[in-house]
């Protein structure tokens, strides 16, 4: 009740990264039914339903960032002394973000649901027409004319809602800095009573930069040890034409080599982004700087930890989507050139909105916790043109370091597919 009347009372940007967070539901949760209606449509062919409900897993982790990017930027997480007096504190703040978060899942999901059924013709007719594939009903995608387990759908429905939930109560649960300073301000941790006085809202920490610049070394191994993987990896025949995220060789014949390769180097850029873009602040504040290259070095060094995983996250996606393409253009066919379906062309999509809304909310949350700091130097005379320029550099000095070591790594990455 309380998630619901703070979705009543948000801003519309707060509605809109919600909104952001139920449509990234929605398209997860419409491939995951496909997958079961492409099961119920081909009971005979187990492996390709087993591959179409194992790739669902990748927007599924997109959406799952997604929703714990836009809980860490919720105006309404951390709350202020009323919430505190109420017994409330960072334990519970951060399983209420998880309720928030399963809520416009849940939405988006059904959703999903109204459009998967309304598509088979279950509802009122098929208005695409999808089930008059060639092959005839059990020919199509959604595997319309097969009846489908009402509980073996809500059941995968609810996959996404749990996921979502999961992933930003466990990210936002209160560490022991967050304990220490919850009890300093008289907040609550859970299940106890706080203090309303001085229990005000203050933005939720980021990592220590020396902290967020320790993933860099790991990172870096994971990635290296990914790229050597898929390099000693033999590609096997080109994807089948109809697989709706397809592997080299299908199911059975995929060299297992290949895909750890890629999870691999994608959780090594993960795990590197926060040591990346430390590195990109120091490298922009590095000799004798002037106010400009100094003031976007030392917050891209200050916010690396709120920042980071986000833009790893952004460069994984996309070395996924370049070898993607890399894969398609080598398939069979009389000219080199492989189209992208419906299904796969919606989780590129998908997966690509969920990176690109994580980095934009992410930069809008740092720029909410940097609002103290920003209204002292504007009271010391600082002239706004000045921190405009040092946003555009930080995203400059990003972009120019991040772009050629992406390129790199998605070249290394499709060494198996041109032998």
């Amino acid at each position: 009740m309380l998630s619901l009347r703070l979705a009543r009372g948000a801003r519309p940007l707060a509605l809109l990264r919600r909104s952001l967070v139920a449509t990234a539901a929605a398209g997860t949760g419409f491939l995951l039914l496909c997958a079961m209606g492409y099961a119920a449509g081909h009971p005979d062919q187990t492996d390709g339903a087993v591959v179409r409900l194992l790739w669902c897993a990748v927007p599924l982790a997109a959406t799952a960032q997604l929703a714990i990017a836009v809980a860490r930027a919720d105006p309404s997480v951390p709350f202020g002394a009323g919430f505190a007096a109420a017994g409330g504190g960072p334990a519970r703040s951060a399983l209420l973000a998880g309720a928030s978060a399963a809520l416009s899942c849940a939405l988006g999901c059904v959703l999903a649901l109204l459009a998967f059924l309304q598509l088979r013709g279950d509802l009122s007719g098929s208005w695409l027409r999808w089930a008059d594939a060639p092959g005839g009903a059990a020919g199509g995608p959604l595997g319309a004319g097969h009846p489908l387990p009402a509980a073996a759908t809500v059941t995968l429905l609810a996959v996404v809602p749990a996921v979502a939930a999961a992933a930003c109560a466990a990210r936002l649960w209160p560490r022991g800095a967050q304990r220490a300073r919850a009890a300093r301000t008289g907040g609550a941790l859970t299940g106890g009573r706080a203090r309303p006085r001085g229990a005000e809202r203050v933005p939720r920490a980021a990592a220590p930069p020396e902290l967020a610049a320790r993933g860099l070394p790991w990172g870096i191994a994971l990635t290296a040890a990914g790229i050597a993987l898929e390099a000693y990896t033999d590609s096997g025949p080109p994807p089948p034409s109809d697989a709706l995220l397809p592997l080299p060789g299908g199911l059975g014949g995929s060299p297992p080599g290949v895909v750890g390769g890629w999870a691999l180097t994608a959780v090594g850029l993960v795990l590197a982004g926060p040591g990346l873009t430390h590195l990109c602040g120091r490298l922009l504040a590095v000799g004798r700087p002037g106010p400009l290259r100094l003031l976007a070095g030392r917050v891209l060094q200050q916010e690396a930890g709120r920042l980071g995983h986000s833009v790893g996250v952004l460069c994984a996606v996309a070395t996924g989507a370049y070898a993607a393409v890399e894969l398609y253009g080598t398939g069979s066919g009389p000219s080199g050139h492989r189209p992208f379906g419906p299904l796969t062309g919606l989780g590129a999509a998908l997966i690509v909105m969920c990176a690109t809304a994580s980095v934009l909310t992410a930069a809008l949350e740092t720029k909410s916790a940097r609002g103290g700091t920003t209204d002292a130097l504007l009271r010391l005379g600082t002239p706004p043109r000045l921190l405009r320029g040092a946003a555009a550099l930080r995203g400059l000095a990003l972009l120019v370091l991040l772009t050629p070591l992406t390129w790199a790594i998605a070249e290394l990455s499709t060494l198996p597919f041109h032998r």
